[in-house]
């Protein structure tokens, strides 16, 4: 973890957030700019930059954050489909560099993310 990291604060409690699950692994918060009417953030508690930077020993953690998603977006209201979506780099749209997954569902129209 880093102090200067606002994910990492989150997963300490040193930054509030409308948390929904936590376990030694894993954080998952909803997104305080939904771009959906179900908007979660997943976050591992370890700081990984993203996808690019995760290694082989990171699989069973993401692996668990993805087979998690599902029941979290149904028991936020996704009950009729949700999507994920992960940003990885200044392309790919990150904009905090700590591996985090957008699990956004509910009922539409919500814009396109």
């Amino acid at each position: 973890m880093t102090d200067s990291c606002i994910f990492c604060r989150i997963a300490k409690g040193e930054i509030p957030a409308g948390k929904v699950y936590e376990d030694d692994e894993i954080v998952v918060f909803r997104d305080i700019h939904p771009a959906a009417p179900v908007h979660l953030l997943m976050i591992p508690r370890e700081h990984i930059e993203n996808l690019m930077t995760a290694g082989s020993q990171h699989e069973t953690l993401l692996g668990r954050m993805i087979a998690l998603a599902p029941r979290l977006a149904r028991e936020q209201g996704a009950t009729d489909g949700f999507r994920i979506v992960i940003n990885n780099g200044p392309d790919g749209g990150q904009e905090v560099y700590h591996l985090h997954v957008h699990v956004l569902g509910g009922p539409r129209p919500w814009k396109r993310f």
